[in-house]
């Protein structure tokens, strides 16, 4: 099993809960980003920088992850193709995508998209808190006592 960061927008704080994850666990951890990745020096991490433009990182990430990696994106169309793949998509709340619910999420998503693009809706999500920290660092926990 690896363990894939659609890092150009995930935060470092929970890049730092994987950092440590990946050398407890000695797992594979890939940042894949449109930018240069600095991780720290680890057999275990490593940073893939692919091209500009959109969802080359995306594009990247579904073609090399293989069934039963874990992707940690909050992107759901990504995180929609990581589980057609028989793989999981952990998003940087805690929340993990499965065959069950990524449906769900997908259709929630494309309904708030259409809601922001005729104006009856605005903004993103809210900054990552505390609590959001603590959900995340727990349903990692949980996924890798259940799948390591």
């Amino acid at each position: 099993m690896k363990i894939w960061i659609d890092a150009d927008a995930c935060p470092n704080i929970i890049k730092d809960i994987l950092f440590r994850a990946a050398e407890r666990r000695q797992l594979p951890l890939i940042l894949v980003a449109n930018r240069l990745m600095a991780t720290p020096p680890s057999q275990f991490i490593q940073a893939v920088q692919v091209g500009g433009g959109f969802d080359v990182a995306d594009c990247y990430i579904v073609q090399q992850c293989q069934a039963n990696d874990l992707v940690i994106t909050a992107d759901i169309p990504l995180a929609a193709e990581v589980v057609a793949k028989q793989a999981f998509a952990l998003n940087p709340r805690g929340e993990l995508y499965t065959h069950e619910n990524i449906r769900e999420h997908l259709a929630m998503r494309n309904f708030m998209t259409e809601l922001r693009d005729i104006g009856q809706a605005s903004g993103g999500p809210s900054a990552l808190g505390q609590r959001d920290k603590q959900a995340f660092a727990n349903a990692l926990d949980r996924f890798l006592a259940a799948h390591c």
